[in-house]
């Protein structure tokens, strides 16, 4: 008996498929892997009848809840991809300051609802990013730096394990699961139907700082930007982007954009947070330099969304590090030399050093994070700018301590994303939670 929701499921060859598929994912490049069905769940109850035919028929299962990991992890060849995305509902105490919101909710939109109520959550960067994946992987999102990653406000979840069976975990209830639930991203064991967060109260003022160097004081610029990234104040993202040009400044050059968001309870300790970015070497060579400038969430949206363009062609790949910048200009420098066009970009952030972490699987991370992003339009490219970012970031690995789950790209590179004693844990804990491995792992993980 076929106990998938009427109506919502596609089998491979069916009429719909093919348009469910290329629904799960964002990036334009839609790879070449193919599920037997796709079931695309209304409820929780959809979600235990998918896994429970993944078990009674012995196939995997993969989840997507918002259809943004680059690299499309979610879809799998064979087995059953599950599309949580529709469960999106969001329920905020106020009084509490908790939210209950399920995995489809889009991060910008949660982030925006909440400010209207006067309270705040690290959401994603990116517009259109659900909590889902997002919380899964550790979640580094606005205001990070000071609240942590947004997997740290995730007080339990509601999660349906392998075997079909309903459970909530917490600190108290499930320990095993919460703490795994927290940091291991696309290889969790178990479909979670919400999440549980804590929110905080609306930061009183947000702004920003923006400087726009020429691509010929990179050097100076990354030098001191390495120089200073255990000064700079931790209400401040200090993000670094670098590629061939400039729109939004009416650079057709290259050039690096130095845009760094402050939350802070005043305009004046916003700008005395700030203060030390003016102090670039190169400060005068800079093309535009405002110190502070008010800003608000959706303008920040609309900023970030500008290199994120959709209906593009994306490959990523990225690295933790502590290394000096004398070590890291070399590769910093072939990444500059051999970047493709807008809006392909290099992104630089001062991270840490960071205060001590909870307990949770999420357990790696570095002072400095560097990321490649490649964007391209035509699928006649897919060859000349696929591997970029890739090739970068492995001539780089001696440098990196591991990589962030957000712009994984273990399926072409594997690579460290948690400790070595957070990776027994998460083993042991699958193997308690999901023992026939009904889940898929990483990518370029068995």
């Amino acid at each position: 008996m076929n106990a998938l929701p009427d109506g919502r499921h596609f089998f491979r060859g069916d009429d719909g498929y093919e348009p469910a598929r290329r629904a799960t994912v964002w990036n334009a490049r839609l790879p070449q892997r193919f599920p037997d069905v796709i079931v695309q769940a209304a409820d929780v109850a959809d979600v235990v009848a998918a896994v429970r035919y993944a078990a009674a028929h012995d196939v995997k299962v993969g989840i997507r809840s918002g259809g943004h990991s680059w690299a499309a992890n979610h879809v799998r060849d064979g087995g059953l991809l599950l599309d949580v995305s529709r469960l999106d509902s969001c329920v905020v105490d106020v009084p509490a300051m908790t939210a209950v919101v399920g995995p489809g909710k889009g991060g910008s939109v949660l982030a925006v609802e909440l400010a209207e109520r006067g309270l705040f959550f690290p959401a994603g960067h990116c517009r259109g990013v659900a909590v889902g994946g997002y919380l899964l992987q550790g979640g580094y999102g606005w205001n990070s730096r000071v609240v942590g990653p947004a997997c740290e406000s995730v007080l339990g979840l509601e999660v349906v394990t392998a075997d079909g069976e309903q459970v909530y975990c917490d600190a108290r209830h499930h320990p095993e699961l919460y703490w795994a639930a927290r940091g291991s991203g696309p290889g969790f064991f178990g479909v979670v139907t919400a999440f549980h967060l804590r929110l905080y109260p609306k930061p009183p003022v947000c702004g920003s700082s923006l400087y726009v160097y020429p691509i010929e004081t990179a050097d100076e610029v990354f030098g001191w930007a390495r120089a200073i990234s255990a000064d700079v104040d931790r209400r401040v993202e200090l993000q670094i982007v670098t590629s061939s040009e400039i729109p939004g400044v009416g650079l057709r050059a290259p050039g690096i954009v130095l845009a760094s968001p402050v939350f802070a309870d005043t305009e004046e300790d916003a700008k005395a947070a700030l203060a030390l970015l003016d102090s670039c070497p190169v400060r005068d060579d800079a093309l535009v330099a405002v110190p502070f400038a008010p800003a608000d969430l959706p303008s920040w949206f609309e900023a970030v969304m500008s290199n994120y363009p959709s209906g593009h062609r994306y490959a990523t790949d990225n690295m933790w590090t502590s290394a000096p910048a004398t070590e890291l200009l070399p590769g910093i420098r072939r990444i500059i030399e051999t970047m493709p066009p807008h809006p392909s970009h290099f992104l630089w952030l001062n991270w840490g050093p960071s205060p001590a972490r909870q307990d949770m699987a999420y357990s790696l991370e570095d002072e400095i994070y560097l990321a490649l992003y490649t964007a391209w339009s035509d699928p006649a490219d897919d060859t000349r700018y696929g591997d970029w970012a890739r090739t970068n970031m492995a001539e780089m690995a001696h440098l990196a301590t591991g990589v962030q789950l957000a712009d994984e790209n273990l399926g072409q590179r594997p690579a460290r994303f948690a400790t070595d004693a957070s990776m027994a844990r998460l083993d042991a804990v699958r193997a308690q939670y999901d023992p026939q491995g009904r889940f898929h792992s990483w990518m370029g993980r068995v």
